[in-house]
């Protein structure tokens, strides 16, 4: 999912991938503790990824004031 795929999201539907994304992190934590993943650097893409999502939440909430 890239910046423009973000910013075109609406509030809630943000707020659900955030959750989403929440959640596929910390399964992927979980695997790779259990055993190693094939691609570790997806747990790095899912978090710059929720990063990307509150940045875009914290702009629109803030715009909204």
């Amino acid at each position: 999912m890239n910046n423009s795929e973000i910013r075109a999201l609406n509030l809630n539907d943000l707020k659900n991938k955030l959750l989403d994304e929440k959640e596929n992190l910390s399964k992927l934590k979980f695997s790779h503790s259990v055993t190693p993943i094939e691609n570790p650097s997806k747990i790095c893409k899912s978090r710059k990824l929720i990063a990307k999502i509150m940045t875009e939440i914290n702009y629109k909430k803030n715009i909204k004031k």
